[in-house]
């Protein structure tokens, strides 16, 4: 019955220090240490956030005006997709942060496709995508920390990031923090993790171990061998090339959504910091060489930014999938650590968030207690990669190229879980709701289903089975809405740019 008293974080970057802060903030009595390498840098490519970073900074003590200051963050409205149905220039759609107006009083789907389907679904049932087009910031100057106009998430420098939030949690929370090299570990004779042997420190005992060690996975993965589940065969991608592109002049657009544009065997994300642009391409090595895929990166950036000499990109490699449990005896895996999948949606830091979240609430009082909550947290977070996987999937199921064998090869059905293909079957004939989503704390509510399937061209299939949900008339009030809410909102918020400006020079006032 020996009970919890000293959390081992080993690992720091993104995923150690949100785990940190996290957990210091709620449990006072917990003694927290973070080990890192004085080596070992942070992957540093993650820089797309969900909504939930909002509440996870809140609730460790940070302030919003000094987290955008410190991180050069910018604000995040959703993500808008280019050329993912077609390689049509004007092929486009957006997966926003906000619910469809009316989205749970009625059948939206039904009204758009019998009145409005010339229009992108996206920008009929909200006004968010107009926002996004036209640069415009998520709330007003005197709107509070985190307080929204509009629902919205951050990007940010992630190497900024977690110096950040180590200076918080060392100078706020108390968190110890250790800077030297695991050299072995330690076990109990009942095959706990009794310490990490480091370096200088010599062991580092703990009762609980947090492995934050990247795609090294130094404690679950190297250490107890928990075999990994590579989803390569479901998604393809497991190369990237990352680039750092400056704007062309000071007051260039901070845009205020991820842009991801499909290219001939993968896609090109691009992310709007104050002070620059955090450009990279996502392909799969089978598909494509890594000289072809920096050809087309340059040439992207080119399009975008001007010609320009830039120098090499960093390139990044993964394996694409996640570690058949995360949580293993006395140790708990949080970030790359516990998987890696290519960054589309931005669900990496959203599942630390998550994994941080249910640690601390379910945290156990004795080692007795703890397998107990092991199971939980591995039957949660199985079904959560799952739905991630899924996601990322349904982006490239419904795309109508055919310009490579990426492409062809992505719709494949022995590709695509059958999970996502029983879905489909479903949703020829309704649209995805809560019923298909019925867990808390989904990583993807049914709307952005809802907002990619439409916008990558799905239409559900007319039935003689007519409802009093799919009543045109009541959905046409909701379009309404929206549009009203379009231009309410064009007129009265400020630029992504002027927004944070005003943040950097006078703070927004707290709550």
């Amino acid at each position: 019955m020996s009970e919890i008293h000293h959390i081992v974080i080993v690992g720091g970057g993104s995923a150690g220090w949100l785990t940190a802060g996290v957990l210091a903030a709620e449990h006072r009595s917990l003694r927290i240490t973070l080990l890192e390498s004085p080596n070992v840098g942070p992957i540093g490519v993650g820089e797309g956030t969900w909504p939930t970073m909002r509440d996870t900074l809140r609730a460790i003590g940070v302030t919003e005006t000094d987290f955008i200051r410190e991180c050069d963050a910018s604000f995040k409205q959703g993500s808008k997709f280019q050329q993912w149905v077609t390689p049509r220039q004007d092929d486009y759609y957006f997966h926003p942060f906000v619910l469809p107006q009316g989205y749970t009083e009625t059948n939206l789907v039904a009204g758009w496709l019998e009145r409005h389907a010339q229009v992108p679904f996206a920008d009929l049932v909200s006004f968010q995508p107009h926002l996004c087009t036209h640069g415009k910031g998520p709330k007003q100057a005197s709107t509070p920390e985190y307080a929204a106009v509009a629902n919205y998430a951050y990007h940010l420098d992630a190497g900024k990031f977690g110096l950040f939030l180590r200076k918080h949690c060392v100078e706020k929370l108390g968190v110890q923090h250790m800077l030297d090299h695991v050299v072995g570990i330690n076990v109990r004779d009942n095959g706990d993790i009794a310490s990490v042997q480091t370096k200088e420190n010599g062991a580092v005992s703990g009762d609980l171990f947090v492995d934050c060690s990247g795609m090294q996975s130094l404690l679950l993965g190297q250490h107890y061998e928990v075999p990994f589940n590579s989803q390569r065969h479901v998604l393809f991608n497991d190369t990237a090339l990352a680039m750092q592109v400056p704007y062309q002049s000071d007051d260039s657009p901070i845009a205020s959504q991820t842009i991801s544009t499909a290219q001939s065997n993968g896609w090109i994300w691009d992310i709007g910091l104050p002070t620059r642009r955090g450009v990279g391409h996502v392909y799969s090595s089978t598909h494509t060489s890594d000289d072809a895929a920096e050809r087309e990166l340059r040439a992207y950036i080119d399009r975008t930014a001007g010609p320009r000499d830039m120098p090499s990109p960093r390139k990044l490699t993964f394996n694409p999938g996640y570690r058949e449990k995360f949580w293993h005896r006395n140790c708990v895996a949080i970030g790359l650590s516990a998987g890696f999948i290519e960054p589309l949606e931005a669900s990496a830091l959203a599942l630390v968030e998550l994994s941080a979240a249910m640690l601390r609430d379910q945290m156990p009082a004795t080692r007795d207690a703890m397998d107990i909550v092991a199971r939980r947290f591995n039957d949660s977070f199985t079904y959560r990669w799952e739905r991630v996987i899924d996601f990322l999937k349904l982006h490239y199921v419904l795309s109508k190229r055919t310009d490579s064998d990426f492409w062809r090869d992505n719709i494949r059905a022995e590709s695509i879980p059958e999970r996502l293909q029983e879905q489909l079957t479903l949703w020829r004939h309704q649209p995805p709701s809560r019923y298909d989503f019925n867990r808390v704390e989904e990583v993807f509510p049914s709307a952005s289903y809802q907002y990619v399937l439409y916008g990558m061209g799905f239409r559900p299939e007319r039935t003689q089975n007519l409802r009093r949900a799919d009543d045109a008339d009541r959905a046409d009030g909701y379009f309404r809405e929206a549009a009203a809410l379009t231009a309410k909102m064009l007129a009265g918020l400020p630029t992504n740019r002027a927004l944070i400006e005003h943040i950097k020079r006078h703070g927004l006032s707290k709550i």
